[in-house]
């Protein structure tokens, strides 16, 4: 039997009682399209209306995709339109409040995937997180409150230890080939710090208790990197009180502090002999884990003053998320480090800044993020110091999730370096 020959028009064209008739766009369809067409374009119908987008976790808004990036384009509308949908606040604190009103549980909200907390860049592509099998917040005892980034990133990492490893021992040969000195410290989870106030069970918790003893088992070791865990908790225990914050995912002055002497003892040993750190004023700072339930919290910041030389405040209070290169300089004085120092540096940095300004003569910070973004921009700060600085986290660390764990990216960086060695 001869089978039928298509008609050589589209099928919407046919006659409606044809029987291969078949309309461009059915209702469905039509639905379908004015709804993605209301979702995608409220965020500038908003706008001109006065709206304006708030940030609800601690990362930039995402932002609108380039047509550059072919497919891409497309892929990255959906969370810039997440992200700039007009009440959003509003809409996860009424999903929150229902939840545990009603139903007597947290909500399951999701932590914005196609973002991190705390900032890793976006130039790998990273396993997703299941966030129906590992929660955004993991809420413990006592009314602690922990990132969720803290399990997932280790229990779905997005390279092996040994690769971490391999990563920043690229770092230290691109820097020190060159005759700067290097330095690298990691910023331990508030998970690692104070696992006392996690919940008996939670999601991931073998996988991550397993990988956080193997990277504090191996990582300082084969790296060189600071292990800052026992210097937290003596100065926590010296101070009388945790040295993180318990609904936020930082921890508090007095940790960035404890990293600065750290890192200055490191430097040039008995330095530090002079500092004279006093309290100064105090603040309320947004807590960033709450904004993950819906919630607007704050934690009480008590922050210090420090005289390098026992005298006069030498700190200074410059916010900054370091996606702009923060530079901060000053005179001079005995008991402050004065070789030109440029750092890599998140958002555990900012709590460190204002003691980096009091103690060094001549340093400049930047994000992660930049370091794989933009590597030649990158390399030509890095190489107007002698003194490399490397502040990362343990979670994004941990979960090979810094774009610039690639050894390509530190050798790019490390031929500029070597091109204008320190002598």
């Amino acid at each position: 039997m001869r089978t039928p020959e298509l008609p050589p028009v589209h099928e919407a064209w046919l006659p409606r009682d044809h029987p291969l008739h078949r309309p461009r766009h059915g209702r469905r369809q039509l639905v379908a399209l004015i709804c993605a067409l209301a979702f995608f374009s409220a965020p500038l119908s908003s706008w001109l209306f006065g709206a304006r987008p708030e940030q609800l976790e601690n990362r930039p808004l995402a932002e609108f995709p380039s047509v550059t990036e072919g497919f891409g384009f497309f892929t990255g509308l959906n969370g810039w339109a997440t992200d700039h949908l007009p009440f959003r606040k509003g809409a996860v604190q009424a999903v929150s409040g229902i939840s545990r009103g009603v139903f007597g549980e947290p909500a399951p909200l999701a932590g914005g995937s196609h973002g991190s907390p705390v900032g890793a860049g976006q130039v790998d592509a990273k396993p997703p997180i299941d966030e129906s099998v590992f929660p955004p917040v993991i809420e413990g005892r006592d009314g602690w409150l922990y990132l969720g980034h803290d399990v997932s990133y280790r229990c779905v990492p997005s390279r092996t230890m040994d690769e971490v490893i391999a990563g920043l021992r690229a770092w230290r040969k691109a820097v020190e080939s060159s005759g700067r000195t290097f330095q690298l410290v990691i910023a331990p989870d508030k998970s690692t710090e104070y696992p006392e106030h996690l919940p008996e069970d939670y999601a991931g918790k073998d996988c991550s208790e397993a990988a956080r003893a193997e990277f504090w088992r191996r990582v300082p070791e084969a790296t060189g990197a600071i292990d800052l865990r026992g210097a937290l908790r003596r100065a926590a225990e010296r101070n009388g009180h945790p040295i993180y914050h318990d609904i936020d995912t930082h921890w508090t002055h007095e940790g960035g502090a404890t990293m600065v002497y750290q890192l200055a003892e490191r430097l040039s040993p008995g330095i530090t002999g002079t500092w004279r750190m006093t309290p100064s004023r105090r603040y309320p700072h947004s807590a960033d884990i709450p904004d993950l339930l819906g919630q607007d919290r704050t934690v009480d910041i008590q922050a210090y003053a420090l005289a390098p030389d026992g005298g006069e405040d030498n700190a200074q209070f410059k916010p900054s998320d370091f996606h702009e290169p923060l530079h901060l300089r000053s005179t001079p004085k005995p008991g402050m480090i004065t070789k030109p120092v440029r750092m890599v540096g998140d958002s555990f940095t900012q709590f460190a800044s204002p003691y980096l300004a009091a103690t060094y003569s001549d340093i400049t910070i930047t994000h992660p993020d930049n370091v794989a973004t933009n590597p030649a921009a990158t390399a030509d700060l890095l190489a107007q110091g002698e003194v490399v600085t490397f502040e990362l986290s343990e979670r994004f660390v941990a979960g090979g999730r810094y774009p610039l764990l690639n050894p390509d990216v530190a050798a790019e960086v490390g031929q500029v370096l070597a091109a204008h060695p320190v002598r």
